[in-house]
């Protein structure tokens, strides 16, 4: 084997790898929004949780993400274990397709290139650059496949490899071979197109190529079980469930293929094609595998509790609750998932908000423990939603999610500068109560009135945030109240100017009245920048998400 063999090998596996991250990528733009909704509609039906394993995992190309991305929601508590362990089964059939693609002719690779980087650069349209793009991942993919082919073939006349392709038809060694490669590139597809580049070029063995997938598949499971460091035990055992279902598939695959007529079936199946004979035995382990565990799902559950004790302590308050790190590896869901983060906290507000309103108008102290504490979440939503935005938005994102994240940072602004209103608000309530000031019964009904208005209007403005609403009608709505808020503020302060004139009010009285309407009118302001921010990113009026 030549210097140029080498280079031509470890070139082919760039491409290769390149090829599956382009492709993955593409797929990943068009339908991201499309596997959350899959995520989010999973029942305790198991079968259900299977499918949506394998369709997120067939498009994103990549079990080990779709398993990071399981732990990751179960670390959020948005997806418990049982229906984790179906999504994780279908995960592993859902790679089988990348194998699948890689055992047809590979003559296509540089057509389907060029279709994808014409569609790339003449598209115009986003849906067409996202498909350019994964047709260059798949041209690209099959083309690095058949480079690594062509660089292995020299090898056939060099004995030590050869004899090193003999000595992996030990099941033990072979299956130890597949592990480590498949951890050491963190990735089943890529490590299991390199074992189908070198049945390719004549280099092994059906029967030695099978204990090297039975491990392969152990070894994919490394990178959720490094994803789970640090993650609550649920999310854990996510990773151990996995493992487990490898292990024992592993285990089982090896039997088979050492009692029974396992290879023979493989091979009238598909024929002389080995790469093909590679995908249908990759196929066969994981739809076996998973019709005999899926049954028994609570039992690997019982088990990823023997392995990984004890119980997760009470969550503090002041985290994120629908978001994860690890999420990152799928931007459209991480988005979302900031989404969802942001309406949390428009909640809290709100609560925050009504509640101040509720204490400035008491006549005694009441308690400020749950108003406090749901201010530092606030407080502590905003420093930590706006720093994964700016993060996430380093990532690869559809123009729709760069948009939604350019929206949401000022609505996020917002909603921290609402909550600060309200602390203010309760400031005012508690000096009128230590200074036992006293508002005139007209000048409590007109700030009851006004805060009617502003009420009903943020309620609506967090609905357009919720609901992605872009009807200009329904944001004229939202304007109109915060001109009619406007011009009753002036028109109370002007009141108020009188009554103090006439020495129906102290001018102490007075400072503070005007103080309140100045928080509500700012209220007011900061709630039509939330009905205003969602703004349609293009011509068509599509909501921002889903």
């Amino acid at each position: 084997m030549q210097v140029m063999d080498v280079i031509k090998l470890f070139a082919g596996l760039g491409l290769f790898l390149y090829g599956i991250e382009e492709m993955g990528s593409g797929l990943e733009k068009a339908a991201g929004h499309k596997m959350q909704r899959l995520l989010e509609v999973l029942t305790k039906n198991k079968v259900l949780a299977v499918l949506v394993g394998a369709v997120v995992t067939g498009v994103i190309q990549s079990s080990s993400a779709t398993t990071v991305m399981v732990v990751g929601f179960v670390n959020a508590g948005l997806l418990p274990l049982t229906k984790a362990i179906g999504v994780i089964m279908g995960a592993n059939i859902g790679t089988t397709v990348t194998s699948l693609m890689l055992s047809v002719k590979l003559d296509f690779g540089v057509i389907f290139a060029a279709i994808g980087l014409l569609l790339m650069l003449g598209g115009k349209r986003s849906t067409l650059k996202m498909l350019g793009q994964i047709f260059m991942g798949l041209g690209v993919l099959f083309v690095g496949m058949e480079t690594m082919s062509t660089a292995m073939k020299p090898m056939q006349n060099w004995e030590g490899f050869r004899i090193m392709m003999t000595e992996v038809s030990n099941p033990v060694l072979g299956v130890l071979v597949g592990a480590l490669l498949t951890a050491l590139i963190q990735s089943s597809s890529a490590s299991i197109g390199i074992l189908q580049a070198l049945a390719g070029s004549g280099l092994i063995t059906l029967h030695g190529s099978l204990f090297i997938l039975y491990g392969q598949n152990i070894g994919t499971c490394v990178t959720a079980l490094l994803a789970s460091i640090g993650a609550n035990k649920t999310a854990r055992r996510a990773a151990v469930v996995h493992l487990l279902f490898n292990v024992i598939g592993a285990a089982l695959f090896i039997v088979i293929t050492l009692t029974l007529p396992f290879e023979q079936w493989v091979r009238q199946m598909a024929g002389d094609n080995l790469r093909l004979q590679i995908a249908l035995a990759h196929v066969s382990f994981n739809v076996t595998t998973t019709l005999i565990l899926l049954p028994m799902s609570s039992l690997l559950e019982k088990l990823s509790f023997l392995v990984v004790r004890g119980k997760d302590k009470l969550e503090e308050p002041m985290r994120l609750t629908y978001f994860d790190d690890r999420l990152f590896s799928t931007p459209p869901i991480a988005a979302k998932q900031l989404f969802r983060e942001v309406i949390r906290m428009g909640d809290l507000v709100k609560a925050n908000l009504d509640y101040a309103m509720k204490y400035f108008f008491s006549e005694k102290e009441l308690p400020l423990e749950e108003f406090n504490n749901r201010e530092k979440v606030i407080d502590y939503l905003n420093a930590e939603v706006t720093a994964k935005m700016i993060e996430l938005r380093g990532l690869t994102l559809t123009s729709r999610d760069i948009h939604l994240m350019g929206s949401l940072f000022h609505v996020v602004n917002d909603l921290e500068r609402i909550g600060d209103h309200a602390v203010n608000i309760v400031e005012i309530g508690t000096s009128r109560r230590k200074e036992k000031t006293r508002f005139s019964a007209k000048a409590d009904h007109e700030i009851e009135v006004l805060y009617g208005i502003i009420s009903a209007m943020l309620d609506q403005s967090i609905e357009i945030v919720r609901e992605q609403i872009i009807d200009p009608e329904v944001i004229a709505r939202v304007e109109a109240n915060e001109a009619e808020v406007d011009r009753l503020c002036e028109e109370l302060a002007d009141h108020h100017v009188d009554r103090v004139k006439n020495k129906k009010c102290t001018p102490k009285n007075g400072m503070l009245y005007l103080d309140m309407l100045n928080n509500l009118e700012r209220i007011a302001d900061h709630a039509d920048n939330l009905a205003t921010s969602v703004d349609a990113p293009d011509a068509e009026g599509k909501k921002l998400l889903w």
